[in-house]
């Protein structure tokens, strides 16, 4: 699947996104993995019920770039470069997220408010 940023003409944010939404692998996330290639995404899709409002990077190899959106999938909060072994604080209004390797987000078309799509 793709991410693309509907607020700016459907510009790429990631060209090849997992959806981890089982309990397992929402828990487990990139951990584990030596790296993550440019391009590439795992995304957290929540509920109002069960949010991914924040994140750990506990067991994490490598820093992170995360985006957290709410329900409409609108971005909520963008984080950069969180490094492992670390607790994000909850972002309010958000229910889903999705992690990219550090520096995946430079030169990105993105900011909070706009509004992505996930999907082919």
């Amino acid at each position: 699947m793709r991410i693309t940023n509907v607020s700016k003409n459907n510009a790429e944010i990631a060209s090849d996104a997992k959806v981890a939404s089982t309990f397992f692998a929402k828990a487990f996330g990139l951990m584990g993995r030596a790296r993550l290639p440019l391009g590439e995404a795992l995304f957290f899709k929540g509920t109002r019920s069960m949010p991914c409002n924040s994140i750990q990077t506990t067991f994490m190899r490598f820093p992170l770039d995360v985006v957290f959106l709410d329900p409409e999938m609108k971005v909520k909060s963008i984080l950069r470069d969180v490094k492992p072994w670390r607790v994000t604080w909850p972002v309010s209004g958000a229910v889903n997220a999705f992690e990219m390797t550090s520096g995946s987000l430079q030169g990105k078309s993105i900011e909070v408010g706009d509004q992505l799509h996930v999907g082919d």
